[in-house]
């Protein structure tokens, strides 16, 4: 792989690894939400913890991951009967400021996140497989929706790795994630926050790289996605700067053309400009405080 040889979208998922899995689901109403769950999910004791889906974080051994713009939390549940209980992530989007108009005619965050997952995993990409998703309007705006799924064991952000693992070290999994994010565009899929923390990743028995998209809102279908399109949707994941080249011919089977290279770094040197400038002027803090995100 030295010499910008990647593997062909043939390669990729790994055999062992990823398989592409057909979600079956129902619908549901729970105290006035509304929405899917997997139809494989039919046990009970499931069922209850989900009613009233808005009391899912005062359940007993419910672990709160994160309590920021959204709520994400994880807790351990028996999703069919007769099969062994597993990790279960539950994450409630904020429905406030523009996100609330928003629903007036688009469908909730949480539909979206099924969707996305949905896609992903009906094409054979790498993600945390749906469980359910519930949403409840009020006065035709989106009041409160949630996202269920499976729990991904023993995976780590993949930025960790960009920033733990020596350069030597360092091709092997660029490669892989190039071949992984190359064949995901070929398919349609379009992330639209592809950055370091909504990709995990883990190592197979065979020493294969499995990767999986979290963040499934931001998933878009595609019919094709050009060669521009996809070197600016890979700029806010941090490859080192010493292999971006390297990760970018990886991606493209060849160094991409010189339109292609310099879209991307104009692209990067912008997108990073405004992360330092938002970071100073603390945008995302005020807006916040306005109630506008």
């Amino acid at each position: 792989m030295a010499n910008g040889a990647r593997p062909p979208h043939g390669a990729w998922p790994p055999k062992d690894m990823s398989a592409s899995h057909k979600v079956e689901a129902r619908e549901v109403e729970i105290d006035g939400f509304h929405g899917l769950i997997a139809a494989a999910c039919g046990n009970p004791a499931f069922l209850a913890v989900l009613t009233p889906p808005d009391a899912i974080w005062s359940r007993p051994g419910v672990a709160i991951m994160n309590e920021g713009r959204n709520r994400i939390g994880r807790l351990r549940l028996q999703t069919s009967s007769g099969a062994p209980p597993v990790d279960i992530v539950v994450k409630e989007f904020s429905s406030r400021g523009v996100n609330k108009l928003k629903s007036l005619i688009l469908p909730s965050k949480a539909a979206k996140a099924w969707r996305g997952a949905v896609a992903l995993a009906e094409s054979g990409l790498g993600t945390a497989l749906p469980v359910a998703f519930l949403a409840r309007k009020k006065r035709g705006f989106v009041e409160r929706s949630f996202f269920l799924s499976e729990g991904i064991k023993d995976a780590t952000e993949v930025r960790e790795l960009f920033r733990s693992l020596p350069a030597s070290a360092l091709e092997p999994l660029l490669a892989a994630l190039a071949g992984f994010l190359s064949a995901g565009h070929a398919r349609g899929i379009l992330h639209r926050d592809l950055s370091d923390g909504n990709i995990l990743v883990k190592k197979g028995p065979g020493g294969d790289f499995a990767f999986f998209l979290l963040d499934t809102n931001r998933i878009r279908l595609r019919r094709r996605i050009g060669a521009l399109a996809r070197a600016k949707n890979l700029i806010r994941l941090g490859i080192p700067a010493s292999h971006r080249d390297f990760f970018l011919g990886q991606y493209f089977g060849a160094p991409p053309a010189a339109p292609v290279r310099l879209w991307y770094k104009f692209n990067k040197s912008a997108f990073t400009n405004y992360v330092a400038l938002k970071r100073r002027l603390r945008l995302r803090k005020i807006a916040r405080a306005l109630g506008i995100q």
